[in-house]
């Protein structure tokens, strides 16, 4: 057990899940050219708009047929703006195990009014998915942020369903391998995986979801916001960068400068490796340990980018000030920032591990993780 102070420290000691750390090396410099002061309708704001949709395109491999669009108010704008635009055509069924998920099922049954099926497991796993009815529409989050768990792959989801699956991603793209085939709708923001500033979302569409929004008239009065079709169309300009409300130029240009990074890395398998070394990082420090552990109970579907641990020693008697004590600690220390648990989760702590982390600083975080553990431990003995 550590219980000297650890040597080594983090170079960079933001483990936040989001806004997540920014790229190795950035500086403010790599925003240079930015268009500040001009407009995103100015063709010099078009074409950093519609590049951002290339690269993204490039990047994650995302087909022809998709489109992808840049929309407000980050992945939850993205996600508000497909469940109230596509639902109601079909029955609906949502899967949640994690916090979003459940927000997800709250504004689909008792905004939308929706009489959905809800299947749900606890944190730390994700649903049976060869129970899921997919001749209905399915909502669902591929990597559980506030769970640590993922969907391990889209083998569960047939290529014949007859009802969309609308996925949220944001902690999962460009970190994972989505099997876009399967999933007709795909939503994430800048500030997860590429470490992007917020306040941006991105919305794909597969041709089937395009095909709903084109035949299909929701009972409910849309918002100017979440408007994608007019006189029954899909309104094309909004797919090649000609964004519904004014987007920050300068954020463009980040996410920009992020997906040129993640190019020079080998693009989405180099980004991949990179956050699975991460969490390997963590994985084979808890190994064997009796006194910490993996939220996730299957490590088929534990995460890779939202790494969620769970303190597991008998001698500790209130569970939630226990850990929001270390990761007090860790943050005093400067060596985690922002590392504690998701309020809604099981007491703990998240650690990032998405692509923009450096594996080194991970593997030099986890002693301290322990050295805090055995500080708190002493300091629960001293007031019994």
């Amino acid at each position: 057990m550590v219980t000297t102070t650890p040597a080594v420290r983090p170079a960079n000691p933001r483990f936040s899940s989001g806004p997540c750390t920014k790229i190795p090396g950035f500086s403010l410099d790599m925003l240079a050219d930015a268009p500040l002061g001009r407009s995103h309708r100015a063709a010099v704001g078009k074409a950093k708009l519609k590049q951002a949709i290339e690269l993204t395109r490039e990047v994650l491999g995302v087909p022809a047929g998709h489109r992808i669009a840049i929309v407000p108010a980050s992945d939850t704008g993205a996600v508000e703006m497909a469940l109230w635009s596509l639902l109601g055509a079909r029955p609906v069924e949502m899967l949640a195990w994690e916090s979003f998920g459940e927000g997800w099922v709250t504004d689909v049954v008792k905004q939308l009014k929706l009489d959905a099926v809800v299947t749900t497991a606890p944190y730390g796993e994700i649903v049976d998915f060869t129970t899921v009815d997919f001749d209905r529409d399915v909502v669902f989050t591929w990597n559980g942020t506030t769970s640590g768990v993922r969907v391990p792959d889209g083998a569960a989801i047939p290529a014949g369903r007859a009802g969309l699956t609308i996925c949220d991603a944001t902690s999962a793209a460009f970190a994972m391998d989505l099997p876009w085939d399967k999933l007709d709708v795909v939503t994430f923001s800048w500030q997860k995986v590429l470490g992007g500033e917020g306040g941006h979302g991105m919305l794909v569409l597969g041709p089937r979801a395009v095909a709903r929004l084109e035949s299909h008239v929701p009972a409910w009065p849309l918002p100017k916001i979440f408007r994608l079709t007019k006189s029954g169309r899909l309104i094309e300009g909004i797919f090649e960068g000609e964004t519904i409300n004014t987007p920050s130029m300068l954020c463009v240009e980040d996410y920009l400068v992020a997906l040129t990074w993640a190019q020079a890395i080998g693009g989405l398998k180099g980004l991949i490796a990179r956050a699975d070394a991460n969490a390997a990082a963590v994985r084979d420090f808890i190994a064997g340990k009796d006194w910490i552990a993996d939220l996730a109970a299957d490590p088929a579907t534990a995460s890779t980018t939202s790494v969620c641990l769970r303190f597991t020693d008998p001698r500790i008697r209130d569970g939630a000030a226990f850990a929001k004590a270390v990761a007090r600690r860790l943050e005093k220390e400067g060596v985690a920032l922002d590392a504690g648990a998701y309020r809604d989760a099981p007491p703990g702590l998240r650690i990032w591990c998405g692509s923009t982390v450096e594996a080194a600083d991970v593997a030099a975080l986890m002693p301290w993780i322990e050295w805090a553990f055995n500080a708190e431990i002493d300091a629960q003995a001293e007031v019994a």
